[in-house]
């Protein structure tokens, strides 16, 4: 770890922020853009599961590697940084208000924990009334599309929650911090970073995961720890590349050995039909067509 007094701290770490926005931008332009596009094109579900173990453990290697890296560079400014973030005015309320009123913390994880449930509840429901489902960002091609690709859509919101709330809200702010020591070039600079890494979804995309960096943010900033940003990231994917595709799709009923063409997803009836536990749209024919 640096010693933020050695005169030759700051120049490194600015040329350490260089150098990971070029890596980082150009590899989300040149090789997530087109991989993404390649991976939308695919009709095999073995194909699909593939590139979803590659994203798994290139996620994983890529931004925990990075995080180990960035946090012996610049670990010394993480606890100032966050220091300096809990007495930033709102942030200071919000935390005096909940330390002091355990009620209404409670209630404000109850209330949020009934919010994700209905507003899922209900984007399933009118999902099942039109032929698509709204989505933010160009994310539709990695919804899973059977109970197998359900796995790999669980691992991959589980790794997202972990390794990214790490590296942008713990490992990006902190160099930025130690480089500059500002709290709101950190914050500004990590916010967006994190958006702009999602170009391959599009611009609502990108400013919709802008939108979910600054909470998570200001999530860490009001309760203190990176614990909590983790769960509510995993949780925010979940619902999106788990709970949504089981309640809209049904995919968790279809077997990807025994349809080993991945079908193009198709909402489920509002009332549910007769038959077997595995009918699905996806497997009484000609209700979805193959990419």
């Amino acid at each position: 770890m640096l010693d933020p007094s050695w005169a030759w701290t700051r120049p490194l770490l600015w040329v350490a922020a260089g150098a990971l926005v070029t890596v980082l931008i150009i590899r989300s332009i040149r090789k997530d853009r087109r991989e993404y596009q390649r991976f939308k094109r695919y009709g095999s579900t073995a194909r699909r599961q593939r590139m979803f173990r590659r994203w798994l453990l290139e996620s994983f290697v890529q931004f925990g590697g990075l995080f180990a890296i960035l946090l012996l560079l610049a670990g010394f400014a993480v606890a100032p940084l966050l220091a300096k973030l809990v007495r930033w005015p709102g942030v200071s309320d919000l935390r005096r208000l909940l330390a002091n009123s355990p009620e209404i913390s409670a209630g404000v994880i109850i209330g949020a924990g009934l919010g994700l449930t209905l507003l899922t509840l209900f984007g399933a429901r009118e999902a099942r009334k039109d032929t698509a489902l709204v989505t933010i960002g160009d994310i539709s091609a990695m919804l899973p599309r059977n109970r197998q690709e359900l796995v790999w859509g669980g691992l991959l919101s589980i790794n997202a929650g972990v390794v990214e709330e790490l590296m942008f809200r713990l490992a990006v702010p902190a160099l930025i911090f130690g480089a500059s020591d500002s709290s709101i070039a950190a914050v500004v600079f990590s916010v967006l970073l994190f958006g702009a890494l999602h170009i391959y979804q599009g611009i609502v995309g990108i400013i919709g995961t802008t939108i979910i960096g600054a909470s998570m943010m200001l999530l860490y900033a009001v309760t203190g720890t990176i614990v909590i940003p983790m769960i509510v990231h995993a949780v925010i994917d979940l619902r999106s590349l788990v709970i949504i595709p089981m309640a809209v799709h049904g995919v968790q009923r279809i077997d990807g050995v025994q349809h080993p063409f991945a079908e193009t997803l198709v909402p489920m009836p509002a009332v549910a039909e007769s038959g077997p536990p595995t009918d699905s749209p996806h497997e009484k024919g000609g209700s979805a067509s193959r990419l």
